[in-house]
C-alpha cells in the first residue's frame, strides 16, 4: 500500500530541485520497484524528456550537473498513455514495467515509469497512479523555484523573442472544470510571430483571449506584452468585457508606436447561466461543431486593438449548447502555404478526441501542410461545453476547480 502522506511529507523535507526525486525515491521504497522515473512532456508535444541528476546517459543534453534525455512519442507506449490518460502495463521476466499518467486537470505534465518486480495487482496499479497524480502537483509547486523542468522541456534553445512569449501564455494549457474542458496549444513559427492566448477562472465565470501581434520576432512579442499585460490588468481590475477590451486598446494605443495593432477575441463564458459573450477585434472567426456539422460563428467585426485610440467594442453573444465544441485560431491556421490543412474537416472527424489531442494534432497538422516551414505562428483554443449547473467552486488559481465528470470525451 502506498502512503501518499508519507510521499508529501517526503516533499516538504527535500529542497524543490530534489522533490521529484525524493518523492520517486520513496515511491520505489514503498513498492519495492528496481528503478522510478519521472518523464517531463517536451514543449514541442513530441517527445518526452528524461531528466536527471548526474548520471551521463547516451544521447542526452546536459546544463550543468543536470541530464535530459529526450525520447520522441511517435508510435511509443509513452504516446498512448499520454493521450489516453490509461496506465501502460507489460510483463518483463517474473516482473513488471508499467507507465502511469502525471497529470492535473487534464494537463498532461508528463509520466511516470516504474519497473517492479512482480506483476502487480490492479490495487496496486490505482495505488501508483494516485502517487503519479500526487506527483503532478509536486511538479507544478516545484518548478517555481527552478529552472530545471523548463530547462528540460526545451529540446531546442528557445530565442529571446520565444522566452518573451512562453512567459504571455498561461502556466497550464488544458482544464478541465466539470461543465467544461478547455484545451490550447501554439505551433510557433521559425521567426516568432506574437501569437498568445490565455484563460482565467472566478466563481462563476471562464474568460478566454486569443491574440495574434502584427510582425515578428522581438518587436511583435513585445506588442503582444503590451496588449496581454492590458488585458490582464484590466481583468483583475474587475472589469467587465468591454471595458477589458477598451482598457487594453488604449494601453497599446497609447504605448506602442504608430501602425502597431493586434487582432484578437476575448470571449466570457458565464458558468451560472451557460451563456457566452465575445469581442472580436479585427479576428479570423471561429469554428463550432455542433451535431457532427462544422460552421463558422458568425461575429461582427471590430477594428484590431491599438488602430483607434478610445474606442469601444462591440460585446456579441456567442450561443452555446450543451455538446458543442468551440475552436478559436490565429490565422496561421490560414497562411497560404498551409491551404492543404483543412481545418473546418480536421474539427469535424475530432468527436472522439479530448480537446488536449486534438489542439496537439491540429498543430503537427499545420506542421505537415507547411513542411515544417511556418511563416507565421500558429494557434488555437478548443473549448468543449458540457453545460449543466457548476459542478463545485471555481477560482483563478483553479484550485477548487471540480474534477471533469466521467462524461469526459475519450482520452480524458
Amino acid at each position: 500500500m502506498i502512503d501518499v502522506d508519507a510521499l508529501l511529507r517526503t516533499v516538504e523535507n527535500a529542497a524543490p530541485i530534489d522533490a521529484v526525486e525524493a518523492v520517486s525515491a520513496s515511491l520505489g521504497e514503498m513498492i519495492s520497484a528496481s528503478s522510478v522515473t519521472m518523464l517531463i512532456a517536451d514543449f514541442s508535444g513530441r517527445a518526452v524528456v528524461r531528466l536527471t541528476s548526474t548520471d551521463r546517459v547516451a544521447g542526452a543534453r546536459g546544463h550543468g550537473d543536470e541530464q535530459a534525455e529526450t525520447l520522441p512519442l511517435a508510435g511509443t507506449p509513452y504516446e498512448n498513455v499520454l493521450r489516453t490518460q490509461q496506465p501502460f502495463l507489460e510483463r518483463v521476466g517474473t516482473g513488471a514495467r508499467t507507465i502511469v499518467p502525471v497529470t492535473d486537470r487534464g494537463d498532461a505534465i508528463g509520466l511516470l515509469e516504474l519497473e517492479l518486480p512482480r506483476y502487480p495487482t490492479p490495487e496496486e496499479i490505482a495505488d501508483i497512479s494516485s502517487a503519479a497524480h500526487a506527483l503532478a502537483y509536486v511538479v507544478i509547486a516545484a518548478r517555481r523555484h527552478t529552472d530545471v523542468f523548463e530547462w528540460g522541456q526545451r529540446s531546442t534553445p528557445f530565442a529571446l523573442a520565444a522566452e518573451i512569449q512562453r512567459r504571455l501564455l498561461p502556466a497550464s494549457y488544458t482544464c478541465e472544470a466539470g461543465q467544461f474542458t478547455l484545451a490550447g496549444w501554439l505551433e510557433p513559427a521559425s521567426s516568432v510571430g506574437g501569437d498568445t492566448f490565455d484563460y482565467t477562472l472566478d466563481r462563476h465565470s471562464l474568460q478566454v483571449s486569443i491574440t495574434d501581434a502584427v510582425g515578428h520576432q522581438v518587436a511583435a512579442a513585445l506588442l503582444a506584452t503590451l496588449l496581454v499585460g492590458g488585458l490582464r490588468n484590466g481583468r483583475r481590475r474587475g472589469l467587465d468585457l468591454a471595458d477589458q477590451a477598451a482598457y487594453a486598446n488604449d494601453c497599446l494605443s497609447e504605448n506602442a508606436g504608430a501602425g502597431q495593432f493586434v487582432t484578437g477575441q476575448l470571449m466570457r463564458l458565464d458558468l451560472r447561466t451557460g451563456t457566452a459573450e465575445v469581442v472580436n477585434a479585427g479576428h479570423v472567426l471561429p469554428l463550432r461543431l455542433r451535431a457532427g456539422q462544422v460552421t463558422e460563428i458568425p461575429l461582427a467585426v471590430d477594428a484590431p486593438f491599438g488602430v483607434l485610440p478610445g474606442k469601444r467594442f462591440r460585446v456579441q453573444p456567442l450561443p452555446l449548447e450543451p455538446g458543442d465544441r468551440v475552436v478559436f485560431l490565429t490565422d496561421g491556421m490560414q497562411e497560404r502555404n498551409a491551404a492543404t490543412l483543412d481545418v473546418a474537416a480536421a474539427l469535424a472527424a475530432s468527436t472522439d478526441l479530448h480537446p488536449r489531442e486534438l489542439v496537439h494534432e491540429l498543430g503537427a497538422a499545420v506542421l505537415h501542410a507547411t513542411g515544417g516551414d511556418l511563416r507565421d505562428d500558429a494557434t488555437m483554443v478548443c473549448l468543449d461545453w458540457y453545460g449543466g449547473p457548476p459542478r463545485g467552486r471555481v477560482t483563478e488559481q483553479g484550485a477548487d476547480v471540480s474534477r471533469a465528470s466521467a462524461a469526459l470525451p475519450t482520452g480524458g
